[in-house]
């Protein structure tokens, strides 16, 4: 998670939630590899059945693992791993952990109040963000320069959020993750190209998610695997209640320091800050 400046995946995010909306109305190219010529709103029917599938469950609960590749000065791709879970209830409760070799972070979202707690420093900080888990998404991003890249998979409406900036969409075929047969498809966009692995029949929901930033040099990527997706009602308000212990401390959010999957002092792009 990084600042909008400085994070080369936000490039990814930005150009995926901003660029040309209308192009998937007036002509999307989409083809299926080694299959022969797809329907035309092949790759963009499949996403947008994730997206209905997904808002249709109220509470949801999955593990994840998250790789973060960096270029260095000397032009070596080194990649970052890291680990965690969600439990989310909608409209307006959230619970993130995660885990990696530089940092142990958790966030809360009550539906009144966000918190991030960096709890190997014990420290936390706290914003007002009333509202829902989408319009959280929204404001985190903008207020205080958290980014959360596959966010955008589980918002009420993760199709138009994915869409916006596409040019180019390929239903490239099958693929299996985790034991799991899914539709292969991949996008394109002007800063990054992203693929996503999607279940195949009554239950699409995203296994993998790839980020590719094509803004620098060595085509560094983001990598998502969401494993142990459940939908329960087994939540409560305690489940999304933030109890710091005795000897953590408050501060402001955007003086937290290092909450970052990558070590201190490297930037995603590879540059020493």
């Amino acid at each position: 998670m990084k600042s909008q400046s400085r994070t080369p995946l936000n490039a990814a995010r930005r150009s995926i939630r901003s660029v040309a909306a209308l192009l998937i109305a007036s002509g999307l190219s989409a083809t299926c590899i080694g299959a022969g010529a797809a329907h035309a709103d092949d790759a963009a029917s499949i996403l947008r059945a994730m997206s209905d599938y997904i808002a249709n469950q109220k509470n949801v609960s999955i593990s994840y693992d998250s790789d973060i590749e960096i270029m260095t000065p000397d032009m070596q791709k080194i990649q970052f791993a890291s680990s965690g879970q969600l439990t989310l209830h909608r409209p307006d409760k959230l619970r993130v952990t995660r885990t990696g070799g530089y940092a142990d972070v958790e966030l809360v979202y009550d539906g009144a109040n966000f918190t991030v707690s960096d709890r190997a420093r014990k420290v936390y900080g706290q914003m007002p963000a009333p509202g829902t888990i989408d319009q959280l998404v929204d404001s985190i991003r903008d207020k205080s320069g958290i980014e959360a890249p596959g966010a955008d998979l589980l918002l009420a409406n993760s199709y138009a959020a994915l869409i916006d900036g596409v040019y180019d969409a390929k239903h490239i075929g099958r693929g299996v993750i985790d034991g799991h047969e899914c539709e292969h498809l991949a996008f394109r966009t002007p800063d990054a190209d992203w693929q996503i692995w999607i279940g195949s029949g009554a239950t699409p929901i995203p296994h993998k998610y790839i980020i590719t930033t094509k803004t620098v040099t060595g085509a560094p990527q983001y990598t998502l695997r969401i494993s142990s997706w459940k939908t329960s009602s087994d939540t409560t308000a305690d489940t999304f209640a933030f109890k710091p212990s005795a000897d953590m401390k408050k501060r402001e959010i955007q003086n937290l320091g290092h909450i970052d999957e990558i070590p201190p002092g490297i930037s995603p792009s590879g540059e020493k800050k």
